[in-house]
């Protein structure tokens, strides 16, 4: 059996074409030329490469300059020191919230149980509160702290 080949087969009429070669210019030195400001702070880039990247995400950061390379690689080795959990707290709130969080706000209000429903509505922000304009927080409630720690945990999975 022959192995297949896939490629451009030569034409016999066809004279090969030599390579077009452009013409050398001479760059100067990378050290040089004066860095652009960053747009973000280090330890936003830092987490950026941690989550494109693990593997690369020092080399990621060395094109960033010295100094600012330095840094940041300082940054990367506390987030590589956090546990999985807290690190993906810190990009969920590096990057923002979901595009669709009002939905699941509304879907999770949905499924939960009544005081489960007070507690969330209590813990959520004021602008995820006008989607519930039938509600209102009601003072001066004991809640349990699993309770409390719950509608946090849920919140933060609905809008993260």
């Amino acid at each position: 059996m022959e192995a297949t080949r896939v490629g451009r087969a030569a034409r016999p009429n066809k004279r090969a074409k030599p390579p077009v070669q452009a013409p050398a210019r001479e760059e100067p030195p990378p050290q040089a030329m004066p860095l652009p400001p960053l747009a973000l702070p280090l330890e936003r880039y830092a987490l950026v490469a941690w989550v494109l990247g693990r593997e690369r995400a020092a080399e990621l950061l060395s094109g960033l300059g010295v100094r600012e390379a330095e840094r940041a690689k300082e940054h990367l080795l506390r987030l590589a020191g956090m546990p999985s959990a807290q690190r993906q707290a810190k990009v969920a709130v590096e990057f923002g919230e979901r595009a669709d969080a009002a939905g699941r706000l509304k879907a999770l209000m949905e499924e939960a149980s009544e005081p489960l429903r007070r507690e969330i509505f209590r813990r959520l922000p004021p602008y995820h509160r006008s989607l519930f304009a039938g509600r209102q927080v009601e003072p001066g409630e004991q809640t349990p702290s699993a309770l409390g720690a719950l509608a946090e945990r849920l919140i933060r999975e609905a809008t993260r």
